[in-house]
């Protein structure tokens, strides 16, 4: 608190400008106040050079975490001063500029140092950082609050701060307030990653600590060996020296006894000879336990090799799970707003299939009733044909036989003429036989007159008969076009019919098909969810209860 009052004093000696005396009084009060760590200006007028010296003040000040500046009628760049120094402070936490009347500079100002104390916070991670704000009761405007949601774009440590009475939108304000949530559920998120990066470091450190305990158990072991083995060797050697004095002592009689000498003889031998194995056996444990020393260490070392991976590898499983779930539970929203669209397909499916069914069924009914009416209708029209036809066939031929008849019995009458008038001819006189030839000659022109015109008719008539005839066959051709005709629109109507029908039914099976989708894309979705949810190892390293 002295340093920064000396500060205070030394930078505007430079100046050349006069301290306030009610921020020195401000400073002599939070110096007298047990731990107090605030500049509570409030109320106070502060100029722009007082405003410039506390700017660069600020700026290595590590003993103030609240700067209180609410209702000192700052000017603009009285302001941005003080915001600037802030910008390369680590230790302020709150910030209190309510009722400086807060133009476009001061927001620019404000939003630099919101983007500053971002940069800062990566810089200096054990350091502090702007926490709260308050910003109400100023004239920030649209254009500030701009700035500053800008600002809260890239800023991740504030959780909050007051705007209001600033004349800003509604929507910014919503957006800075969503900002500062994001902050908040951030920070939150921090603090829950770092108790659980806690509670497994702990758990190393317990793992290390049962190996340290493991090695040194066995440390223990092996001294035991060690001593007992120590023993044994100088329990043999007290055997040994027990062995030579009975000798020395026995000596005497020995020499008259040489068979009890040499018995004795070769128990010594054999005496020495179970030392000198004992000996080997001294040299093969103490090379046993120098491999024993140098495999522990070595499998020491391996554990902790092991140890530091798994540490590794389970903080990347974790930020790696953390970062699943957060696409798992994106996942799921997204499948459940698709199969809520798809539930309305499949509900506006049904719909059309049931208009549609209802609409080929009216169409099949109306298709039938037509097809049945054109059926009557030609069935009647080939009968009519049929009937007139035949009435027509029949008429000709009764005319053609009695116009046959008729000619035949007018032929045999002029025959018979002919041969009166030749007999007539031949009994007549000659006198007589210039004026009846003339009235014969005359006869007989008007006979073959008359002929020809018979002829002529006949001719006519068997002409007509002939046109008759190709109508006749003209009409029988146009009821076998019109029978085919009909039959062709009757396979088509079938034709037609069938397809909708198969139509119908594929329709049908590609709803069912699209049910069963659904309905197995939802069931494995959510077997991978129970799965995921009881198989994650986040419920391994939780802390216990």
């Amino acid at each position: 608190m002295e340093d920064f009052r000396r500060s205070y004093l030394r930078l505007c000696k430079e100046g050349g400008t006069d301290a306030q005396e009610s921020v020195l009084a401000q400073l002599h009060d939070s110096r007298t106040g047990t731990g107090s760590c605030r500049l509570d200006l409030r109320g106070q007028s502060v100029t722009v050079d007082t405003c410039s010296v506390l700017g660069r003040v600020l700026q290595s000040d590590a003993v103030f975490t609240e700067i209180l500046l609410s209702d000192c009628m700052l000017s603009e760049e009285g302001v941005k001063l003080i915001l600037n120094g802030l910008c390369s402070n680590t230790t302020v936490k709150v910030l209190d500029l309510k009722g400086n009347n807060m133009r476009g500079t001061g927001s620019e100002a404000l939003g630099q140092l919101l983007v500053r104390n971002k940069i800062l916070r990566r810089e200096t991670e054990n350091k502090c950082f702007i926490l709260c704000a308050d910003l109400r009761w100023n004239n920030i405007g649209l254009l500030g609050g701009r700035s500053v949601l800008e600002a809260m774009q890239q800023n991740r440590a504030l959780i909050k701060l007051e705007m209001a009475g600033n004349n800003i939108p509604s929507d910014t304000l919503r957006a800075i307030e969503q900002s500062m949530n994001h902050n908040a559920d951030r920070q939150s998120t921090l603090r829950e990653s770092r108790s659980r990066t806690q509670v497994l470091s702990k758990e190393i450190q317990l793992l290390k600590d049962e190996k340290s305990r493991q090695f040194l158990s066995m440390m223990e072991t092996i001294d035991r060996q060690k001593d007992e083995m120590g023993r044994s060797s100088r329990n043999s050697s007290i055997r040994l020296g027990q062995l030579q004095g009975v000798l020395s002592e026995q000596k005497s009689s020995v020499n008259s006894l040489t068979a009890k000498l040499q018995m004795t003889e070769a128990a010594l031998a054999l005496s020495e000879q179970k030392a000198h194995d004992l000996g080997e056996l001294l040299t093969r444990v103490k090379m046993e336990k120098a491999e024993l020393r140098d495999r522990q260490s070595r499998e020491i070392k391996k554990e902790q090799e092991a140890s530091a991976l798994k540490e590794a590898k389970l903080l990347k499983e974790v930020n790696s799970l953390s970062e699943k779930n957060l696409q798992l539970r994106n996942k799921l929203e997204e499948t459940e707003r698709r199969c809520k669209t798809q539930q309305e397909q499949i509900f506006e499916l049904k719909q059309e299939l049931t208009n549609t069914t209802a609409e080929l069924k009216l169409r099949l009914a109306q298709t039938e009733e037509r097809l049945e009416m054109e059926k009557r209708r030609s069935k009647q029209a080939l009968e009519d044909m049929d009937s007139l036809r035949q009435k027509e066939v029949d008429h000709l031929t009764r005319h053609q036989e009695e116009s046959e008849r008729a000619l035949q019995e007018r032929i045999l009458k002029l025959e018979g003429q002919r041969i009166q008038l030749e007999e007539v001819l031949s009994c007549c006189s000659k006198p007589d036989l210039a004026g009846k030839e003339q009235v014969k000659v005359a006869e007989v022109t008007r006979v073959r007159v008359e002929l020809q015109e018979q002829i002529g008719h006949l001719q006519a008539e068997r002409t007509a008969q002939g046109g008759l005839k190709e109508k006749i066959a003209a009409l029988e051709r146009e009821m076998k076009v019109l029978s085919a005709t009909h039959r062709e629109a009757l396979l088509d109507k079938e034709s037609e019919i069938s397809s909708l029908l198969e139509r119908l039914r594929i329709r049908e099976g590609e709803i069912q098909r699209i049910r069963e989708d659904e309905a197995q894309r939802a069931s494995f979705l959510q077997n991978a969810i129970l799965t995921y949810v009881q198989g994650s190892p986040l419920a391994h390293f939780s802390p216990k209860k």
